[in-house]
């Protein structure tokens, strides 16, 4: 096929302000987590699809199959859907206390 790109597990964004490997970030309506840090406004690749360990909200327990939103404000994950983007199913259950920040989730893609 001629016209084809590439697979679209991963992109090239421009960071949307400056984001560390591991973060997440949204550009208009596309979630992913950054592959490498960049200043924003630089390219960053974006990885897309799949299963990756991100920061959450400390305060908020989640359960295996939970739908999980991107606070863009916060720049976080959160379970909380009001003005946030919908961005993948946590696959592991995690706690509420303030120390347990990190949770897993499938994106959507």
């Amino acid at each position: 096929m001629k016209n084809y790109v590439q697979r679209g597990e991963r992109i090239t964004l421009p960071a949307p302000y400056d984001v560390a490997s591991g973060a997440g970030l949204l550009v208009g309506t596309i979630f992913g987590v950054a592959v490498h840090d960049a200043v924003s406004g630089a390219d960053v690749e974006t990885q897309l699809e799949g299963v990756v360990d991100i920061l959450k909200v400390g305060s908020q327990a989640w359960t295996v199959g939970a739908a999980i939103y991107w606070d863009n404000t916060n720049k976080y994950c959160t379970t909380t859907s009001s003005g946030n983007t919908l961005i993948g199913k946590a696959v592991s259950a995690v706690g509420s206390g303030a120390g347990e920040t990190t949770g897993r989730i499938r994106l959507n893609s």
